[in-house]
């Protein structure tokens, strides 16, 4: 993918010197073009970037107007960066080499980028494994069904419900999740949900009402309610 970036880089005026058209910088006297001066503080001594050039090791006496001397300028480019695949949300990449320009036309930094994966409207992620919501019937559930499930970038695959599968359930399909950097994939974690019809029409309300009679000596609650008698 391409990022458009704003930043330093060398001044096109003086192209990173510093100094006006005309002229060069000079080795800095003081740490003869080091960058660093050195303190005798008695039994050991420190390095610290010099006062006098900030640590560049040259001098400008006659500085770029554009960039007052410094070098830089912020200027706009545009760079490729390979996502790899199965990246998460939140990772970083390093880009070497893309970073900012190093000082007196030293090697440029690296780049660090941040990725951001935008959510899916269908499935979710755990890991490498993908998440997905299927609605199915309460007839699917308790008589068992083959219903087709939606896969990511492929076609969708049919998962076996067995008869009597409680609601929530979640079922695998291998191989169908996010592909990991040595080329495997992770699986697909099915869970059903029953939908609950918002309208009935006279002979499914009728059918509903006979199962509810035939089923009317069971109580699912009857264990619950005993166990809270227990605690």
């Amino acid at each position: 993918m391409a990022l458009r970036l704003t930043g330093e880089g060398p001044c096109p005026t003086c192209h990173g010197t510093g100094a006006k058209a005309g002229t060069v910088p000079r080795m800095c006297p003081s740490c003869q073009g080091t960058g660093q001066s050195n303190r005798n503080l008695g039994s050991f001594g420190i390095s610290e970037p010099c006062k006098e050039c900030r640590g560049r090791g040259l001098v400008v006496d006659d500085p770029c107007p554009e960039c007052s001397g410094s070098g830089r300028a912020m200027s706009s480019r545009t760079i490729q960066a390979r996502i790899p695949a199965g990246v998460a949300d939140g990772q970083r990449i390093k880009l070497p080499g893309k970073g900012a320009p190093g000082e007196r036309g030293g090697p440029a930094g690296d780049l660090y980028v941040r990725v951001h994966v935008k959510p899916h409207p269908v499935f979710g992620r755990s890991g490498a494994n993908l998440t997905v919501t299927v609605p199915v019937t309460f007839a699917e559930l308790t008589l068992g069904a083959e219903v087709k499930v939606p896969s990511h970038r492929g076609a969708p695959v049919t998962v076996r419900i067995p008869p009597g599968t409680p609601n929530g359930r979640t079922f695998m399909v291998r191989g169908k999740g996010v592909r990991r950097k040595d080329g495997t994939a992770g699986n697909m974690l099915v869970t059903v949900d029953v939908m609950v019809p918002q309208n009935l029409n006279s002979k499914a309300r009728s059918a509903i009402e006979e199962l509810r009679e035939a089923t009317a000596g069971q109580d699912p609650r009857e264990e619950l309610l005993e166990r809270a008698k227990e605690a």
